[in-house]
């Protein structure tokens, strides 16, 4: 077992995402989990990411913590609350925006 710090976790830089703060919480490096990362970020209000298109070869889930996002892709478009989830399947482009007044937060998990 690892135990993470919360205290002393680093922020890093997530490709085409903007206004916000994104922090690595497990994973290879952090405390040597192999089959998947997770993250968690802070969305200012009008933060979010550029439309990734679909060069991702990894599973993702969302899950909000704190807020109200939304997720669109190429043909659906999710607003997501409190407490609700969203599966991304690998090569799966999206758009993540925070249309809010509020900071929102969100866990990440993302398997290698």
């Amino acid at each position: 077992m690892k135990k993470v710090d919360f205290n002393e976790v680093k922020p890093y830089k997530a490709p085409k995402h903007f206004d916000c703060t994104t922090l690595k919480l497990q994973g290879k490096a952090e405390t040597g989990a192999t089959k998947f990362w997770m993250g968690l970020t802070h969305f200012l209000p009008a933060g979010g990411s550029e439309y990734d298109y679909e060069d991702s070869p990894t599973e993702k889930v969302y899950m909000i913590l704190e807020g109200q996002l939304t997720v669109t892709s190429k043909t659906e478009t999710f607003v997501l609350n409190k407490w609700d989830t969203l599966f991304i399947p690998p090569f799966e482009g999206r758009k993540i925006t925070n249309n809010t007044n509020m900071p929102v937060t969100i866990l990440v998990v993302v398997n290698n």
